[in-house]
């Protein structure tokens, strides 16, 4: 049952809740007695520009959201003063702003990446000791801050035209609370991420209010509420594999739901309790562990996880992170992805900042893998971004040209028979077999698009991921929907429209939506050119089992076939024999 508690990562998401608990529990109680639980949801959102200007800028996260934060705050408060409609109205005002201001940021200047992601969702498995002093102090210095300033905060929140005749009439103290719960916000980022953090900060002190409405005993058991909630969410997170976030808020909601049901039917109360107690011992002795068995890897992509299977064959145990037709740069770390990582014996990565978040991952998880960064020795390079946070010398969807691919297989070939030499001879010979299917899937898409007339091999995708096939196959990449090598960019009004006198103006046949990205914008500009929309591409990752793209061999045929299709509006696509 407390298996989970073991692991170092898992220790270090455990005293990060405990040391969170002791502020967010108190200030929990002064933002739902004095009505600020919309405010504080909206100084963790209004911290976005603050993340995004710290990443792309190269300084730390929490630094940035906290400068934001404090902006909120302060401007909030000094709208606020002396009006009666309260802080509701002013916040949304400044809330709109800071989303505007953030989305600029994110779409036009830096290209918001995986760091934001992280920030935005939150991960109590990646802790750093930065974050553990932040949450420390931030408790200290809200205990210190309620002690002196309390009174005034409570004589507010009860009547607060009272207060000000009675002579209290200096928004310091106020200002204060605002500030504080910027400070308090910010310090939960890590744990649950801007969208969730009033699960930690607003719900466990909602849920105490339900019972008491003596303050003292209301702080202590709000404190106690926090902690429990965050120990129990933690502990469910790497039971069931699910993001510890989204697990301490669906407890907190959960936990508020049954003690208001409790409320109005006390007398359930005793059956239910008994009830969940015995649901949470018999889950915990229902779960373990589960052991691999060979050589350990972990592999970051869909890609690589395919290349892996193919030449480890019964040799390797894979533990591939992300999953068919999902976005890499929106990645969050499960708690199964630590712990493979903790045991792994090789660590497979795509590099060119694809996969930076790997690095947190691997020294997080506290284990000695070998780490292959494959990325940073194939043979053929097309320049990258050279601006942003996951800006890099090169595009790093290297894996459309196959020759690239060949070597990332020599890679992991090399990798797997130095950290298993008893097996040497088996990944060598697989590789072989692999590496001639590889090069007659090179031969058959140049064959295929070839047929295509040159002065029509013009093409339009959902985002910038394209470049190896283009540079490969002697095809014009005309432009992309998201003018982007990172889907965390978005399309501005006025590029969507340039990019649509550009196809017109280039007689563009087709525009391809990609299995992982939102395929709606692509089909508008298709509809508004009347070019053709129904072909998908495979692009940052492959299809599920079963789908035409499911293996890597599979992906780069089905793009083909699809390409051949869109670009002529032939049914006869592109086929290739003998690479099953």
């Amino acid at each position: 049952m407390f298996t989970p508690f073991h692991f170092a990562f898992v220790q270090r998401g455990l005293l990060e809740v405990l040391l969170l608990s002791g502020g967010a529990g108190l200030l929990g109680t002064w933002i739902v007695l004095r009505g600020l639980a919309f405010y504080s949801h909206a100084v963790a959102t209004a911290a976005f520009p603050g993340l995004v200007l710290a990443d792309g800028l190269a300084f730390s996260a929490p630094l940035g959201a906290l400068a934001a934060a404090v902006v909120f705050a302060l401007t909030v408060g000094t709208l606020a003063r002396g009006r009666r409609s309260g802080h509701d109205s002013l916040t949304a005002l400044a809330l709109v702003g800071s989303l505007a201001l953030g989305v600029i940021l994110a779409s036009d200047v830096f290209h918001s990446g995986s760091n934001v992601e992280s920030l935005l969702f939150g991960s109590l498995l990646l802790i750093g000791r930065s974050d553990l002093w932040l949450a420390g102090g931030m408790s200290v210095l809200v205990l210190a801050a309620g002690g002196v300033l309390g009174r005034r905060w409570l004589a507010t929140g009860f009547d607060s035209g009272f207060a000000r005749a009675a002579g209290a009439r200096s928004g310091l103290p106020d200002a204060a609370l605002l500030g504080l719960i910027a400070l308090g916000i910010v310090a939960a980022l890590t744990a649950v991420g801007a969208l969730l953090v009033t699960a930690l900060v607003v719900v466990p002190a909602a849920t105490v209010r339900l019972v008491t409405r003596r303050l003292p005993v209301w702080q202590i058991g709000s404190v106690v509420v926090t902690a429990l909630e965050g120990v129990v969410g933690l502990w469910i997170s790497v039971q069931t594999n699910v993001p510890p976030g989204a697990a301490i808020a669906v407890l907190a909601g959960g936990v508020f739901a049954v003690v208001a049901v409790a409320q109005a039917l006390r007398p359930l109360l005793l059956v239910l309790a008994p009830a969940a107690a015995a649901l949470l011992v018999l889950a915990g002795c229902g779960s373990g562990g589960s052991s691999s068995h060979g050589l350990a890897v972990v592999a970051t992509t869909t890609q690589i996880g395919d290349w892996a299977r193919q030449v480890g064959g019964p040799n390797v145990s894979v533990h591939q992170l992300l999953r068919p037709n999902t976005d890499p740069h929106e990645y969050e770390p499960r708690p199964a992805d630590v712990t493979a990582t903790a045991d792994a014996h090789v660590v497979l990565e795509n590099g060119d900042g694809l996969d930076k978040w790997m690095g947190k991952v691997v020294s997080e998880a506290g284990g000695h893998p070998s780490v292959v960064v494959l990325g940073d020795r194939v043979p053929v390079h097309v320049a990258g971004e050279s601006s942003g946070p996951e800006a890099s010398r090169f595009d790093p969807h290297w894996w459309h040209d196959p020759r690239n691919a060949e070597a990332a297989v020599a890679m992991i070939r090399d990798a797997f028979a130095k950290a298993d030499p008893e097996h040497a001879d088996g990944y060598r010979q697989r590789a072989v077999t692999y590496l001639t299917r590889l090069r007659r899937l090179d031969r058959g898409i140049a064959a295929c698009l070839s047929q295509i007339p040159t002065a029509e091999r013009k093409l339009v995708t959902n985002h910038d991921a394209f470049n190896y096939l283009v540079k490969r196959y002697g095809i014009q990449f005309v432009g992309a929907v998201i003018p982007s090598q990172t889907t965390q960019a978005q399309a501005s009004a006025g590029q969507t429209a340039a990019l649509i006198r550009l196809i017109r103006r280039e007689h563009v046949k087709a525009v391809f939506p990609e299995s992982s990205v939102n395929a709606r914008l692509a089909e508008t500009i298709a509809r508004e050119t009347g070019a053709r929309s129904g072909y998908t591409l495979y692009g940052d990752t492959l299809g599920p089992a079963g789908s035409p793209g499911a293996t890597y061999v599979e992906m780069e045929h089905a793009n083909a076939d699809a390409l051949v299709r869109g670009l002529t509006g032939s049914a006869q696509g592109c086929r290739i024999g003998g690479l099953g």
